[in-house]
């Protein structure tokens, strides 16, 4: 389905991306973990074209993209493709919960308004905010607001949803709320890229966990394997550094 090879991401003189090699298929969670600074965040960034990458190669659905120099046409059609939930909710503030969900459907996809309302009604419906259509996002918690973002990205039919730290704004309490949504969409076969420190997620929901730092990927395995048997020196000094209760659920 998505598969990647080669992307190298600079910021000046800093390297932050050092020839990433990845694939995904269809139905994959994929939890990306790893130290502040190891250029997980980039990775997303450049594959939903937030960031440019300044080499490496891109397949999707069976077509071939250069990276460096893909079009704006191409990155248009690999977005309507795709779906990005932002740790910030990045939620228009002068929207109510179901403006925010119709609006990439009414202005970049030139759905009907009507229609455009079902569709944003069934998404929130979905993520348990059926009684919160009209409430602006300061009148709901940061867990009702994440979820609202999700429901955008829902949305939108997605083939993959891209996640960057979903929860790290959240405290505890509102985590469980956001990651039992992400649970349902693992469970329904929803294929996701997710930038997480929840490692009880990386454990349990998805199929996949890469661990990344200084721009590479250090190691790859399913996540039964990663975390119980990791096979490089520094993915088990990274599970060892991390504190009691990182484990659950």
């Amino acid at each position: 389905m998505l598969k990647i090879q080669g992307i190298r991401k600079a910021f000046g003189p800093l390297q932050v991306l050092k020839g990433i090699d990845l694939q995904v298929n269809q139905g994959d969670v994929v939890a990306i973990l790893g130290p502040s600074g190891s250029g997980k965040t980039t990775l997303l960034r450049c594959l939903n074209f937030l960031e440019s990458a300044d080499a490496g190669t891109m397949e999707f659905d069976g077509e071939s993209f250069q990276l460096d120099s893909i079009s704006r046409k191409e990155i248009r059609a690999l977005r309507k493709k795709t779906a990005f939930v932002f740790q910030n909710y990045n939620l228009f503030l002068n929207r109510t919960a179901i403006q925010n969900v119709m609006e990439g459907l009414v202005i970049a996809r030139k759905v009907p308004k009507p229609q455009a309302r079902e569709i944003a009604a069934r998404a929130l419906d979905k993520v348990g905010l059926s009684d919160r259509y009209d409430y602006y996002p300061w009148q709901l918690s940061g867990g009702q607001q994440q979820r609202v973002a999700i429901a955008r990205a829902m949305a939108t039919d997605p083939e993959i949803i891209y996640f960057d730290e979903p929860t790290s704004a959240l405290d505890p309490e509102l985590t469980g709320e956001v990651l039992s949504v992400m649970r349902q969409l693992a469970d329904e076969g929803m294929t996701m890229l997710v930038v997480t420190h929840e490692m009880g997620f990386a454990r349990n929901v998805s199929s996949q966990v890469i661990f990344m730092e200084d721009g590479v990927i250090v190691e790859q395995a399913a996540a039964g394997e990663f975390f119980s048997h990791p096979g490089q020196e520094r993915t088990k000094a990274f599970l060892a550094n991390l504190g009691d209760g990182q484990y659950g659920a």
